[in-house]
């Protein structure tokens, strides 16, 4: 079987799957709550893996090891960044935004909690939201698929707009159908997929390298600050990787799963599960990039001409051609986990936050799922039609939209769940702030620190401060505020019996 036999066939078998699930999902999904948000049923691991795969997208297989591959160790503070953020975010958001969903409302979307959190009697919060989470994920949907039409142009050879039309009407299939469930258990496959291809390539080359004192030596060879996380770094730049792990509190496509979890409690296992899976997957991205300035250090003239094709390269340098298929699959699996999750937040907001605000009667329950699909649909539509030329500046717009995100939502998130007295109007102040921080930060002399950082200080500086200047009591809001902080209390004393069961018997 030749190499591009092998690989055609792994990616149809990945194709044929994920449109099954799709289909499975379907079954399972009878009103707007399931398409959207999956009846709040997500075990732990599920809801951990699929914010995993909707979180790292390309970016784990492709993006990190190119980058280490050419400038060393010091390219890892992102992914240092992104991991403490993670912890962060399944330890004090998770819970908290579970138990404060359901008790108010039972919200299914972000801007419907902040809308019935803070009981702010217009319209205009959902509105600001909605059209936020609209303009970020279009374009971020677009990279996607811009993504996409470049892996197999690169890959297979194939035109870039045949393989953005393929990855597009894939991804809408099995996302149109399956809805929220639907993307989260195709999630779920990818990221086993992702995670089995992040360590079976790292392993294999070391070996193949000759082993650890090997592959050390070869690499210092090359270069011997390749192994360094200071050298050539500053201290702004330092900062503003690590300033990625403040985006998290803010990514609606990753903190919806928190919300369908089955129960609070259900947070400290999807931690373990969440943050074992993305430790062991972005050491095993590092490694793969540590092994191919090892393997090719030697062999300069094989290297590849694109250092973010390091991981697809090795693969099929160290593995028979149907298992460098399914690695291709995997990063594959990994763009269009990221695309379809932001599908479905997308279509919640066009849907739920903003076409359920002008009709007067509510929809029907299976109208409503048809009106999500509809949403998916739009979305999808106007995405692909902005990838149609191809653009890199599409691409990256991705850090971007990760900045807008964090700044707009971040504080925002973080202050209805800790604190009594955010308002509505202060939500609307720092949301809109925070967003437009992001826009101006750009064209500023400071540009060099990544625009998240004043993003999130403005947003959160204008909130607490028009909070505080437009604050009033209200018996419902302290009602529901005190609700959810008893039910996360409830469960982490739930979760801590267990504990001490277990630990005595």
């Amino acid at each position: 079987m030749t190499q591009q036999i092998a690989q055609t066939v792994a990616i149809v078998i990945y194709f044929a799957a994920m449109i099954g699930i799709g289909l499975y999902a379907n079954r399972r999904t009878n009103n707007l709550d399931d398409y959207m948000l999956g009846g709040r049923n997500l075990k732990p691991g599920t809801a951990a893996l699929s914010a995993g795969a909707s979180d790292m997208s390309g970016w784990l297989l492709m993006g990190l090891p190119g980058a280490i591959f050419v400038s060393g160790l010091v390219e890892a503070w992102i992914a240092i960044g992104l991991t403490i953020g993670a912890w962060l975010n399944w330890k004090f958001i998770a819970p908290r935004l579970r138990s404060y969903t359901e008790v108010s409302h039972n919200s299914i979307t972000i801007p419907s909690f902040l809308d019935n959190r803070l009981k702010g009697g217009s319209r205009m919060l959902r509105i600001v939201a909605g059209v936020i989470i609209l303009v970020f994920f279009t374009f971020y949907v677009s990279s996607g698929m811009v993504a996409g039409g470049l892996f197999f142009q690169s890959s297979f050879g194939s035109t870039y707009h045949a393989g953005l039309l393929l990855v597009a009407g894939v991804t809408i299939g099995y996302t149109l159908f399956g809805g929220f469930l639907g993307a989260t258990y195709t999630d779920v496959v990818q990221g086993v997929m992702m995670f089995a291809a992040l360590l079976l390539v790292p392993i294999v080359g070391i070996i193949g390298v000759g082993g650890f004192g090997q592959m050390a030596e070869n690499i210092t060879a090359v270069d011997p600050d390749a192994l360094s996380l200071v050298r050539g770094a500053t201290v702004v730049g330092v900062v503003s990787a690590l300033a990625w792990g403040l985006g998290y509190f803010g990514q609606p496509h990753i903190i919806v799963r928190f919300m369908a979890m089955r129960s609070p409690s259900d947070a400290k296992y999807g931690r373990r599960i969440g943050i074992g899976w993305m430790v062991l997957s972005v050491i095993g991205g590092i490694a793969t990039a540590l092994v191919g300035i090892a393997y090719y250090g030697n062999r300069p003239d094989e290297a590849p001409t694109d250092p973010e094709s390091v991981f697809l390269d090795l693969a099929q340098v160290f593995f028979h051609p149907v298992i460098a298929g399914f690695v291709l699959a995997a990063v594959l699996a990994a763009i269009m986990s990221t695309v379809s999750s932001q599908l479905i937040v997308s279509s919640s907001a066009l849907v739920e936050d903003l076409y359920k605000l002008t009709v007067k009667e509510e929809p029907s329950a299976r109208k409503q799922v048809w009106l999500g699909r509809a949403g998916v649909g739009a979305v999808a539509l106007v995405a692909t039609s902005l990838a149609w030329q191809q653009n890199n500046t599409i691409l990256g717009l991705v850090a971007f939209a990760w900045a807008g995100f964090g700044a707009a939502f971040g504080p925002i998130v973080i202050l209805s769940l800790f604190w009594r007295k955010l308002t509505s109007l202060g939500a609307i102040t720092g949301m809109a702030l925070g967003a437009v921080t992001v826009f101006v930060w750009t064209v500023t002399p400071w540009a060099d620190l990544y625009e998240i950082i004043p993003g999130f200080v403005v947003c959160t500086v204008a909130a607490v401060a028009v909070s505080l200047a437009t604050y009033r009591h209200d018996p419902e809001v302290e009602r529901e505020f005190d609700s959810a902080a008893e039910l996360a209390h409830a469960a982490q004393d739930e979760m801590k019996a267990a504990k001490a069961e277990s630990a005595v018997s």
